[in-house]
């Protein structure tokens, strides 16, 4: 399983995902004197559980969806969370 179906699978435990985009930039960092090897991940969450709660409190949902992945396999993790109309609304 590649990291972005294990991110799926851990965050459709706590929220049911509607779209997911997840990119990998890793490759930018490892010629980096301080590449640890950690994943370097931006992503596009969207479902309708991020209704009603602020951008702090959908960030926490996934934060806590993700775990110990934050602390050993995901070095640097930024993200937009939407709900569907946000998103519709977003790329119409």
């Amino acid at each position: 399983m590649n990291i972005q179906e294990t991110i799926l699978n851990h965050l459709n435990e706590l929220i049911n995902v509607i779209h997911i985009d997840i990119k990998d930039s890793t490759g930018k960092h490892a010629h980096h004197d301080n590449f640890d090897g950690g994943h370097h991940l931006s992503a596009i969450i969207v479902s309708d559980d991020f209704m009603s709660k602020t951008l702090l409190e959908r960030h926490q949902i996934v934060y806590k969806a993700l775990g110990s992945m934050i602390k050993n396999e995901i070095h640097a993790f930024s993200m937009k969370t939407y709900t569907e109309d946000e998103w519709k609304s977003n790329v119409a």
